[in-house]
């Protein structure tokens, strides 16, 4: 962690090799990736050719086995690591998550050992590029709801539905889908790995984004397309499914999250103190030290919430509502410090010379994407009462 930013030492609590992978990580974004996402954001564009350094590094599937060309890392170094992504830009973090968590995760924990052998290296060196097919035009908090449906024939399925809003989705190698199969007379929903070269198989990028403008965004329709059987994951099977991948990526959203809103910081104090005003840096009136006050004490808050939940996941104890407490506080919390930093800059706040309002438009969609924060209220608030809202 940054020293401005490390206000209760927390660097002191981390292994020499996670403040290795993090250092890394940090020098690949101070310098590969921060001075080309001005322009990336402008011609909302990913840049694909740094999709290999992320495998070079280790960066994809990071926590899963050796074994399957992964790291094997713990998931203090999986949450620092997507701390420094997003520190450079959510797209850049949420590429990696998704490839991560939503793909790698589920052929690993749900997949037959041919798939896992299969897809996991290649995933794991960006020799391939997977997305997660799960969310539809109207069925997002409400994933039970979709209208996706496999029907099984012989030999194989073949698929009908439309999911949108996928990151990844149309520079895809491989679509891990959710679809509803009827199962003993009932619907099941089960994943499958669909191949973007499968007939009836057709995806094009969402554009008009003021968000999310360096991240490739997606809308994959199925008509007829056919799938082997061999392509059904088969651990598969209910809603607890793709829930449990989703899972996965929030815990990196909440570490990411955090490092947006340190970009934001660090910027607005490096501001402040250079900023004349009335004879004086404006870092020395009272009403901006406020401000900075309250976001390196939301920071620090912050980064222990992601800390301690690391630590919960790597010994096993993590629960699903765990990581909706840590999404949602860190999520919200990063999109207040940057419009306070955009409060500090004043007019250039809102210039791309600098970073806030980049960040202040991607955490628009962070705060949405994969659970609102309402809906991970909710969550808790079942956890605590017992009693579902949700119906």
């Amino acid at each position: 962690m940054a020293q401005d930013v490390d206000y209760y030492h927390l660097e002191e609590l981390l292994s020499e090799e996670e403040r290795m992978v993090r250092d890394v990580a940090r020098r690949f974004v101070d310098e590969e990736f921060l001075p080309r996402v001005q322009r990336c954001f402008r011609e909302s564009s990913f840049p694909m050719d740094l999709i290999p350094r992320l495998g070079q590094l280790g960066f994809l599937g990071m926590t899963l086995p050796t074994q399957y060309g992964c790291a094997g890392l713990n998931n203090v170094a999986y949450g620092l690591v997507s701390q420094e992504l997003e520190r450079g830009d959510s797209g850049l973090r949420s590429f990696a998550s998704v490839q991560s968590s939503l793909v790698m995760y589920p052929i690993y924990t749900f997949g037959s050992e041919a798939q896992k052998s299969f897809w996991l290296p290649r995933l794991a060196s960006a020799e391939a590029v997977g997305c997660f097919g799960l969310t539809e035009p109207d069925f997002g908090s409400n994933p039970g709801g979709m209208i996706t449906r496999a029907k099984r024939e012989k030999g194989g399925f073949v698929l009908n539905g439309t999911k949108r809003w996928i990151t990844n989705g149309s520079i895809s190698d491989v679509a891990v889908v959710w679809a509803k199969l009827e199962q003993d007379g009932k619907d099941v929903i089960r994943g499958f790995l669909v191949e973007k070269e499968r007939k009836g198989f057709t995806r094009h990028e969402i554009e008009g984004k003021f968000s999310f403008r360096a991240s490739v965004t997606s809308e994959l329709i199925f008509e007829d397309c056919w799938i082997p059987e061999e392509n059904l994951l088969p651990g598969s099977g209910g809603l607890k499914s793709p829930l449990m991948c989703l899972t996965q990526a929030r815990y990196g959203i909440a570490w990411g999250a955090t490092g947006a809103a340190i970009a934001c910081y660090e910027c607005a104090v490096d501001y402040a103190k250079n900023r004349i005003m009335f004879s004086k840096p404006i870092g020395g009136y009272q009403l901006v030290q406020a401000k900075l006050v309250s976001m390196l004490t939301e920071i620090t808050k912050a980064q222990l919430l992601s800390f301690r939940l690391g630590k919960l996941k790597d010994a096993g104890k993590m629960r699903p509502e765990h990581v909706s407490m840590a999404k949602m506080n860190n999520v919200s919390t990063a999109l207040h410090i940057a419009r306070l930093a955009r409060d500090i800059l004043g007019a250039n706040g809102i210039t791309d010379e600098y970073p806030i309002i980049r960040h202040m438009l991607n955490l628009e969609t962070v705060n949405t994407y994969e659970g609102t924060e309402d809906i991970h209220r909710l969550t808790i608030g079942r956890d605590i009462t017992g009693l579902s809202a949700f119906e």
